[in-house]
């Protein structure tokens, strides 16, 4: 949640800033602000709404100066207003600060500055931090051997209880800016003769390749030729500067009307990538690199323990009946939140695994730290080189999709899918899976990406069958064994990009409950594949019809339906069963992609919602 941006250069701040704004505005956009030093104070301009308002007032602003901090806001404490809009300046007007996390003691905090003569002007739990730095500047000079600046954040952290990336710039430190970060995710962009510090990658690509993935507990220090990094503790950092892979042009949204659409229809490219180099030479097996366990220690394991949240959490469901399929090890798959907080009872041969395409998702991470805590091994399937989770996992699986903008995952999804289907062909060959099976399950896997190219030359028809369902205010997917987590998918996008009432239920529930609900008012999406069970899904979409409800099928080529079941019907290609699940998704992206657009919705900015959830 939210977005942070600061620099220290010899350009410009402002227009830089208000550049990787933009680029961070999926992360929050109920208000926008930037903060430059110039003429030794700070100049502040910041509105609620988006960024693209913030631009508006910052022009009127004139803002020369080369050092600044900007914030795109997510809503945690405090209505949105522009008070409560980022950046927050301290009371004697030193300071100004751009947060992201929660700090949790902000209340006694402030109740302690409000006794000092501070003041606030906000609801925010973040202008308590801005004034406590301001109380430990004025209060505690610090040796000759150190920066006053950079001491006074270091001490007034040592008092924060919560969450926190920020940026701070100080009127008694020009070109200077200090940063620092606790289960909140924050980057350094090292330039030529400039500095960035940004939540997201995204944001400082178009100036730099080259990054410092900060740690939790880390402060870095950056000036207008240098930067150093220390702990909380005060023990310096060597630190490591890595090189993006991919470009500032990945995150362009070319001649897409929305993320979410070019994001969709770069699926093929997507799952091939996530695919390269990892099958074995003989073509019957998958492999990977950083899982960092023997063949050994994967045969002795009985049970895998899966997390996430989310999309990610639907992928783990996948993952589950794949694994368990093919595989025959027991799966158990909670979401993180829940499993952080309740005593789950795992034995000691369980694998555990985090799913998160960020990387930072705050209650994946803090499964991963509850598992390894208890003593297990944790593996992560993320898609950010540098993540909190990918550093902290004992190995792991990199999706390698590029960088996904959209709020509403699409390709993160799908490349999660075929990771856990490649993963349970890993586990099954090391079983008792043959090789002949496993040479068919893996040219199942490589004809994937042409498979879901040709489930979207349906895109037209899907848009045609859009029109007629977008007025619709309550919808429900239903689907059997692998496709009911993809029910549960297709409800999600439906919900999160149209503000539909949409639920997902196995198919054969309905008649459990959800058949209430069915009325000429509420259409029903089905997964009907061909399978064994064809004809059991058959005869529930005969249950909603013979209630008046209006029917979307999903099917695969070949099938045939009794005349009146299908009010609409979309075919996929005929496939593995390893891949259905993939395929199948193409469909319900594009149907509540296409409804979202009749509905006028903002596609890539759903309201309500972020990219990434740093925050509980």
């Amino acid at each position: 949640m939210c977005g942070i941006v600061g620099y220290v250069g010899k350009q410009k701040a402002a227009s830089i800033i208000i550049e990787g704004l933009k680029r961070l505005e999926y992360r929050g956009y109920d208000s926008a602000g930037v903060a430059v030093l110039q003429n030794d104070r700070i100049d502040v301009a910041k509105k609620a709404g988006r960024v693209e308002i913030l631009a508006k007032e910052a022009a009127r602003h004139r803002f020369t100066g080369t050092t600044g901090i900007g914030h795109t806001r997510w809503a945690t404490h405090g209505g949105v207003t522009d008070a409560n809009a980022h950046p927050h300046v301290s009371s004697d007007g030193k300071f100004a600060l751009i947060h992201n996390g929660v700090i949790e003691n902000y209340s006694s905090i402030k109740k302690f500055l409000l006794s000092k003569g501070y003041t606030f002007s906000s609801e925010t739990d973040t202008e308590a931090l801005v004034n406590l730095i301001a109380y430990h500047y004025q209060k505690e000079p610090a040796a000759e051997d150190k920066s006053r600046f950079l001491e006074s954040v270091r001490r007034s952290l040592m008092h924060v209880e919560g969450t926190y990336g920020i940026a701070v710039i100080c009127t008694d430190s020009p070109g200077e800016l200090v940063a620092a970060r606790k289960a909140s995710p924050l980057i350094l962009g090292v330039g030529d003769g400039e500095f960035i510090i940004a939540s997201d990658v995204s944001a400082l690509i178009s100036r730099t390749q080259n990054v410092v993935y900060l740690k939790d507990g880390e402060l870095v220090h950056l000036t207008g030729k240098n930067f150093s990094i220390i702990t909380q503790s005060e023990e310096d950092v060597s630190p490591i500067v890595n090189k993006v892979t991919w470009s500032a042009e990945a995150a362009e949204i070319g001649s897409f009307s929305h993320f979410m659409e070019k994001e969709i229809f770069e699926q093929p490219v997507a799952l091939e990538n996530a695919m390269r180099g990892r099958f074995s030479a003989d073509g019957s097996t998958a492999q990977f690199g950083g899982l960092n366990l023997t063949p050994i220690e994967v045969r002795q394991i009985d049970r895998f323990a899966f997390c996430g949240c989310g999309t990610a959490w639907h992928a783990c469901l996948v993952a589950e009946h794949l694994i368990e399929r093919f595989a025959r090890v027991p799966v158990e798959v909670d979401y993180a939140s829940e499993f952080r907080y309740r005593n789950s009872p795992l034995d000691g041969n369980t694998l555990f695994f985090v799913v998160s395409q960020s990387g930072e998702t705050i209650d994946t991470l803090g499964a991963l730290r509850e598992a390894k805590r208890k003593g297990y091994k944790v593996l992560a399937i993320n898609n950010t080189v540098g993540s909190s989770i990918a550093r902290e996992a004992d190995g792991g699986i990199y999706q390698h999709v590029g960088p996904e903008i959209g709020v509403a995952s699409t390709k993160a999804f799908t490349s999660q899918l075929l990771i856990g289907a490649m993963f349970a062909l890993y586990v099954a060959r090391m079983r008792d899976m043959s090789f002949s099976d496993g040479v068919e399950y893996v040219k199942a896997l490589k004809a994937a990406p042409d498979l879901v190219r040709k489930a979207l030359e349906q895109a037209p028809r899907i848009k045609e069958i859009a029109k007629r369902y977008a007025q619709y205010a309550d919808m429900l997917f239903l689907g059997r064994l692998s496709l009911f987590p993809i029910a549960l998918e297709g409800a999600l996008k439906l919900k999160e990009i149209s503000y539909i009432h949409a639920e997902g239920y196995p198919a054969a529930e309905m008649k459990h409950g959800p058949i209430a609900l069915i009325s000429e008012k509420c259409p029903s999406v089905f997964f009907a594949p061909k399978s064994e069970i064809f004809n059991k899904i058959v005869s529930s979409i005969q249950e909603i019809k013979a209630r008046n409800g209006k029917t979307i099928v999903i099917t695969t080529e070949g099938c045939e339906f009794p005349p009146g079941v299908a009010d609409d019907v979309i075919y996929i290609p005929d496939c593995h069963e390893a891949v259905l699940p993939i395929v199948a998704t193409v469909p319900v992206q594009l149907l509540s992609y296409y409804i979202a657009c009749e509905r006028g919705c903002d596609v890539d900015k759903p309201r309500n919602l972020a990219k990434s959830v740093t925050v509980e």
